[in-house]
């Protein structure tokens, strides 16, 4: 039975998905909240926070997000999510120990993110040697990444 409730937890999710990448935010919030009640996963709850986020919901979006490490303190998303949201408030020094959690949390897939939020951190915080480091860190796992690219550059020309 906890086989069959996952996976329409799981059908839920993503039919949320798809109507969030659709701009339909009310219909998916409500998928979200179903796929939550009928089987809570970390990605549903870090999902519904990011639409709460979008809505400027940032307290709405955190304890979503605070949720979702409940279900899974694996998953890395909603730490770096957390940290993200605490940026947006103007709370960066509470940001770090959640950007910091992030970029060792076993299960995520893109933890050049949390790299490059706390290099943004330490920028603001004119911790710039520390800046430095996370930027760097943030292009070593992604090479590609503008955001990282264009911090760095920034970084490079208030050093000169």
């Amino acid at each position: 039975m906890e086989e069959v409730l996952r996976e329409f937890a799981i059908n839920l999710f993503q039919k949320a998905y798809q109507l969030q990448t659709k701009g339909d935010v009310e219909n998916a919030i409500t998928l979200y909240k179903q796929s939550i009640k009928t089987y809570p996963t970390a990605e549903a709850h870090t999902f519904l926070g990011w639409t709460y986020r979008g809505q400027g919901k940032l307290d709405l979006a955190i304890e979503e997000c605070l949720a979702a490490i409940e279900v899974d303190p694996a998953f890395g998303y909603p730490y770096n999510d957390i940290g993200a949201y605490l940026i947006e408030k103007g709370k960066c020094v509470e940001s770090i120990p959640w950007l910091e959690k992030a970029t060792q949390a076993p299960r995520f897939d893109n933890p050049h993110y949390a790299w490059y939020n706390l290099g943004r951190v330490y920028f603001h915080l004119e911790t710039l040697n520390k800046a430095k480091h996370c930027f760097d860190k943030a292009l070593e796992l992604r090479p590609d990444y503008p955001d990282a690219k264009e911090a760095l550059r920034r970084l490079r020309s208030v050093l000169q």
